[in-house]
């Protein structure tokens, strides 16, 4: 599942078929069918006797498994061996005790990557592997791998059964390793290939044991608080008829409350202890989920302490331990005002988004629209009052400099006026001389 390994062979089908052949012991058997050019049989033969390679020296395995790899992959129907092949991997490597997992991994990997990518036998294979990362608890190797599952998919063109199969053993080997939120995924996605308009399909044991399984997952996971999805699921959805109880309790956990929660522990006493399904867990996810309907409920955003207390079922003094405890799984958004015993309310979860829910939403976009529509009449009236004082000191300013320009017009007309007397005056007195001269 990794990158391409290539195998480097040399020699025709016939000499490496006896070569192998020779190897695990059956060489005489294989000879006259080679002689015959009766290539099938001697692969079959070959292949029969495979499981020898699990006991050959450690530094001989992986060549050797590459050669009889190499010889089934130039078959007609290479999937008449390859399950054989794989399930020869899947056995203890006896000569390698410590190595034995990697070599028999790196071999099944070596499978996987010579076929090619639309090839559908790589379904196959890739189920092997599955197992084979089961048997020997090697999850930590395929996680990486999963980001590629639906491609691989695609490019296989499976049909829905095959993949519920691939799902439901990857939601198995998540499982197994600890890994909840990975397995929960799967198993959403293995219920999602039954056919919906089906009823008999959507009914069948195996649909409904897959969906009780994700359910019970759901319920328990710590960090599991949507529901909508699952209960949309239509072979989640039949459980009303085959487990009612079931139904009801998802229904509790998808919109309803704790005081919800404890009618229905009263009213079904010892069903969860029956059904292993864990009292003390389930109550804490369920005031959990309260606390959330009760912030989206809120219309002025803060929820005084004792309304918290009261919907939670808990003392005063825990109310600022459940706040934490909301917000770390992310349900809810916002601050505490320990002065006024409130918490304020900054972004909240819906747990259900139906038509209570888009009414609250209307209202809200309402009351929004009303301030925003205030804060723009707000702006535009301050807009054109500060238009408007401009107007008037550009007036007043105008007004200033048209006096100016009046003021020094009337005073160069009086500088020019007394420069013309005192040029007449001169030129009087210079005629004046000119005639006493004559």
């Amino acid at each position: 599942m990794g990158r391409p390994q290539l195998i480097f062979v040399d020699g025709s089908f016939a000499e490496l078929a006896q070569e192998m052949a020779d190897y695990v012991q059956v060489g005489e058997q294989v000879k006259p069918l080679l002689d015959k050019e009766q290539n099938e049989e001697a692969l079959q033969t070959i292949v029969k006797a495979s499981h020898f390679l699990n006991s050959v020296p450690e530094k001989e395995f992986t060549a050797a498994y590459n050669l009889l790899i190499h010889l089934v992959l130039q078959a007609k129907q290479p999937e008449k061996y390859l399950p054989v092949i794989c399930g020869n991997l899947l056995k203890p490597i006896t000569s390698s005790p410590v190595h034995g997992l990697t070599l028999a991994a790196n071999a099944l990997t070596t499978v996987f990557n010579l076929l090619k990518e639309d090839n559908p036998l790589r379904f196959n294979v890739f189920m092997q592997i599955l197992r084979f990362v089961k048997q020997h608890n090697q999850y930590d190797l395929l996680k990486p791998r999963l980001k590629n599952v639906a491609k691989w998919l695609k490019d296989w063109d499976v049909d829905e059964e095959d993949q519920r199969k691939l799902y439901v053993e990857v939601a198995d080997v998540a499982a197994e390793a600890g890994d909840e939120g990975e397995s929960y995924y799967y198993l959403i996605k293995a219920l999602g290939t039954f056919d919906r308009d089906d009823q008999e399909e959507i009914t069948s044991e195996e649909a409904q044991q897959l969906s009780l399984r994700a359910l019970r997952i759901a319920l328990l996971s710590p960090t599991q608080f949507d529901f909508q999805d699952l209960r949309a699921l239509p072979t989640v959805q039949a459980l009303s008829d085959s487990h009612p109880v079931y139904s009801q309790l998802l229904d509790i956990f998808t919109e309803q409350d704790l005081e919800d929660y404890n009618d229905f522990n009263e009213e079904h006493e010892g069903w969860l202890e029956k059904e292993r399904l864990e009292h003390e867990k389930l109550q804490r996810k369920m005031r959990l989920l309260t606390f959330a309907s009760l912030a989206a409920s809120t219309p002025n955003r803060e929820i005084p302490y004792q309304n918290i207390a009261k919907a939670l079922q808990v003392p005063l003094e825990e109310v600022e331990l459940w706040t934490i405890d909301v917000i770390r799984a992310k349900l809810v958004e916002g601050r505490l005002s320990q002065k006024n015993k409130v918490f304020l309310v900054h972004r909240t979860t819906y747990r259900v988004f139906g038509e209570k829910q888009w009414r609250e939403l209307g209202t809200r976009v309402d009351q929004y629209k009303t301030v925003v529509d205030h804060l723009i009449s707000v702006i535009r009236r301050q807009q054109a009052e500060v238009i408007a004082q401009k107007e008037r000191e550009v007036q007043e300013v105008e007004r200033k400099l048209a006096n100016v320009g009046i003021g020094e017009r009337s005073q160069g007309d009086r500088r020019r006026g007394g420069l013309q007397q005192q040029r007449q005056q001169h030129q009087h007195q210079q005629r004046e001389r000119d005639d006493n001269d004559d």
